[in-house]
């Protein structure tokens, strides 16, 4: 009794050689496509579970890198604007003259000379904020400012008679204001 049952089964001539080789066969292609069925087992409620997991801790540190790039650049765009506006303010402006300008809500004033009043009246300079202080730029300067952050810059005063018609411009043209009136 050394060998298996079916060894057996041959030796007594109950099952023949060829039917054999087919039983064999089949066994085998069947324990095949059993063990590539484990292979492809459904996932289990831990596995969906981690994958879940997984997929949204990924999501998480997307939005978090997204989050610190955003920042680095909003810093590197301040740091540029901080160099901009130190490299080409305007120094040795102060004087005796001031010069009123309305920044939001309030009214400030910035002491200048008579030099540059005339060209801050001809809008040839430019107000910005800057370390809690306020320099002078010029026209050039403040459109690369402003292509970068326009909120810095001191809005400019538009001319009231943009919106006139042209026989309210004669008429408010006989009571002319010079540019250069000091108060």
């Amino acid at each position: 009794m050394a060998g298996s049952l079916f060894d057996q089964l041959k030796k007594a001539g109950l099952v023949d050689e060829q039917k054999a080789k087919k039983l064999k066969k089949d066994k085998y292609q069947q324990t095949k496509q059993q063990k590539g069925k484990k292979g492809v087992q459904q996932p289990t409620e831990a596995a969906k579970l981690a994958a879940e997991a997984a997929q949204q801790k990924a999501e998480k540190d997307r939005q978090l890198n997204l989050a610190q790039q955003q920042a680095q650049a909003e810093k590197a765009k301040q740091a540029e604007l901080r160099q901009l506006i130190q490299t080409h303010q305007i120094k040795g402006y102060h004087g005796d003259i001031a010069y009123n300008f309305a920044d939001g809500t309030q009214v400030k004033t910035l002491h200048v000379n008579p030099n540059i009043h005339k060209k801050l009246s001809a809008d040839q300079l430019r107000i910005a904020r800057f370390e809690s202080d306020y320099v002078l730029v010029s026209r050039d300067a403040a459109t690369k400012i402003s292509q970068r952050d326009e909120s810095v810059l001191i809005p400019i005063v538009k001319d009231d008679h943009e919106g006139l018609s042209q026989a309210d411009k004669d008429y408010y043209a006989q009571f002319e204001i010079p540019d250069d009136l000091i108060w």
